[in-house]
C-alpha cells in the first residue's frame, strides 16, 4: 500500500474521529472507555506531548502519535499508538505507518521505542511489532479485560533504535 504520511492539522479532525471511533467503541486494544466522547477522545490523541501523524491514500487509512514514554531520565524512550481505518486493516498500512513512526523517532533522538500496553488477543499488531525488531519485555496477566474473551494479558514490548 503506498501511503502519503504527514502531520496532523486541524482539518483532519473529522476524518481522525473516524478512525478512532470504531477503535475505542470496540473496546478490545486500547485502555479508553468504550463511551468515550469525540472531543474527549480527540484530547487524548492529540494530548500536547503527541506528535500526530495522518495516513493515506486519497482518503485516510490511519493514524499514529508519538511521544516520550516517560518524562526526565526515561524521555530518551518513545511510546506510540496506531490505528488504521477498519476498512484498510491487513492491507500494509499498520506497517508503512509503524517505518515512518521508527524513522521519526531516530529522528527526535529516541534512542528505544516501548509500547506499554499490548492486549494479548491483538495478534496483528503483535505480530507487525516482534517481525520489527520488538521483544516482549513483560506480561501483565489478565491486565485488560477485553469484552467478549474476558481477562486477557497485556504485553509490553520495547525495541533499541541505535542498531
Amino acid at each position: 500500500m503506498t501511503l502519503k504520511i504527514r502531520a496532523f492539522a486541524e482539518a483532519d479532525t473529522d476524518a481522525l474521529w473516524s478512525m478512532l471511533e470504531p477503535a475505542f467503541r470496540a473496546n478490545d486494544t486500547y485502555t479508553v472507555a468504550a463511551d468515550i466522547s469525540r472531543d474527549e477522545a480527540l484530547a487524548f490523541w492529540c494530548a500536547p506531548e503527541k506528535s500526530v501523524f495522518m495516513a493515506s491514500n486519497g482518503s485516510p487509512v490511519g493514524t499514529y502519535y508519538l511521544k516520550p514514554n516517560q518524562a526526565g531520565g526515561g524521555a530518551h524512550v518513545c511510546n506510540a499508538g496506531f490505528v488504521v481505518h477498519p476498512d484498510a486493516r491487513g492491507k500494509g498500512a499498520a506497517q508503512t505507518m509503524l517505518d515512518h513512526a521508527l524513522d521519526q523517532a531516530r529522528k527526535a533522538g529516541y534512542r528505544a521505542m516501548q509500547f506499554n500496553f499490548v492486549v494479548a488477543t491483538n495478534t496483528g499488531a503483535i505480530r507487525i511489532w516482534e517481525r520489527n525488531g520488538f521483544d516482549v519485555v513483560g506480561r501483565l496477566p489478565g491486565a485488560f479485560h477485553h469484552p467478549q474473551q474476558g481477562y486477557v494479558d497485556a504485553l509490553v514490548m520495547y525495541r533499541d533504535l541505535s542498531a
